[in-house]
C-alpha cells in the first residue's frame, strides 16, 4: 500500500500521492482536515484555497457542524466533483441509521455521494441521547453501512478511533462482507500507536492520520527534535511531521485555515533515515501525548 512516489532529495515539494485501498478505490495520501473550523467564512475558504491548490481530498464529519460550508467550498472551487475525494462521518447519536444520517450529510454537502463514509466512534449514545430502546453496537450499525455501498451513496466505508480489538471483532463477524479500508486515528510522532499500525498494515487496512501536527495544543511543532529536522531539510516543523507521515505509509490530515499554512502543509520531501528513525523514537524519549481524549472509554 505504498504510496505513489514523489519525494524529492532537493526540498520539500508539492505531493500529489495517493494510496490504492483493499476495494480498489484511490485515496490521495495528503488531505485538508476541517475538524473545529466552525466559523463559516472559514470552513468555506479554507476548503476552496485548498482544492485550488492542488489537494483533491477533504475530510470533516457531521459532528464538525460544517458539511454545509465544506460543500460550498467545493463548488466555488470549480474543481470537478469526480476529482476530489470527500470524506464524512457518521456521529455517535446516529448508530441507528446511518442512511438517514448519510443522507442528511449528502443534502448539507451538496453531494450525490461521499467517497468514504466512516463510524466516527465505535460506540453509541442512542440511549442517552435519544432515549432508544434498543442498543445498537458498532458491528450492527457497520452492517447497515454496507447498503450505502451498494446503493452507491459511499464509494468506500471504514471506521474511526477504532482499538485493535475492536478491528478484530469486526472482522471476525460473517455479516460483514466489505472490510473497511481505513481506521481514521490520532497519529504523530508522540502517539505512533506501532501494535494497532501494524496489525492493519496486515490486513490490508489502511490508517488514516488525524491531528499528525499534534494540534493546537501539542509541544510538536515546538519540540527540538522536530525543529532540528526542520532546519536540516530547509522545512517547517510541518512539513516534517506530515512527511513523517507519508513515509510510515499513512494518510495525512493537517489541519489549518491560514492560506500558507495550507500550501506549505502539501509539501513532504524524503527524510533520511537518521532523521526518520529519531521521529519513530521520539515519544520514547519525550513520552506520549494524546490530544484528544474522550470521555466515553473509546481507548478502553
Amino acid at each position: 500500500m505504498s504510496p505513489t512516489a514523489n519525494y524529492s532529495e532537493a526540498g520539500p515539494r508539492a505531493n500529489y500521492d495517493y494510496y490504492e485501498l483493499n476495494d480498489g478505490n484511490k485515496i490521495p495520501a495528503i488531505g485538508l482536515g476541517t475538524y473545529k473550523v466552525t466559523d463559516a467564512d472559514e470552513a468555506r475558504e479554507s476548503v476552496k484555497i485548498a482544492l485550488k491548490n492542488g489537494y483533491r481530498h477533504i475530510d470533516t464529519a457531521s459532528r464538525y457542524k460544517n458539511e454545509e460550508q465544506v460543500g460550498e467550498g467545493i463548488k466555488e472551487s470549480g474543481v470537478p466533483r469526480d476529482e476530489i475525494f470527500v470524506t464524512t462521518k457518521l456521529w455517535n447519536a446516529d448508530h441507528h441509521d446511518p442512511e438517514g444520517a448519510l443522507n442528511e450529510s449528502l443534502r448539507k454537502l451538496g453531494l450525490d455521494y461521499v467517497d468514504l463514509y466512516l463510524i466516527h466512534y465505535p460506540i453509541n449514545l442512542e440511549e442517552k441521547v435519544l432515549a432508544q430502546p434498543h442498543h445498537y453496537d458498532y458491528l450492527e450499525t457497520y452492517k447497515k453501512m454496507q447498503k450505502l455501498v451498494h446503493d452507491g451513496k459511499a464509494r468506500s466505508i471504514g471506521v474511526s478511533n477504532f482499538t485493535k480489538e475492536r478491528v478484530q471483532k469486526l472482522l471476525e463477524d460473517e455479516e460483514i462482507t466489505i472490510k473497511p479500508v481505513v481506521n481514521q486515528i490520532e497519529a504523530h510522532p508522540l502517539l505512533t500507536q506501532p501494535e494497532l499500525k501494524d496489525y492493519l498494515d496486515e490486513q490490508n487496512i489502511l490508517v488514516e492520520a488525524f491531528s499528525p501536527l499534534g494540534s493546537a495544543t501539542s509541544p510538536l511543532l515546538e519540540n527540538p527534535v522536530v525543529k532540528a529536522v526542520a532546519e536540516r531539510n530547509g522545512a517547517t516543523t510541518g512539513q516534517v511531521l506530515v512527511s513523517w507521515a507519508i513515509q510510515r505509509n499513512t494518510v495525512v490530515l493537517p489541519k489549518s485555515v491560514k492560506e500558507q499554512r495550507i500550501i506549505s502543509n502539501k509539501k513532504t520531501f524524503t527524510l533520511g533515515a537518521a532523521d526518520f528513525e529519531a521521529l519513530n523514537n521520539l515519544s520514547n524519549k519525550y513520552g506520549e501525548h494524546r490530544t484528544c481524549n474522550f470521555p466515553w472509554g473509546v481507548f478502553e
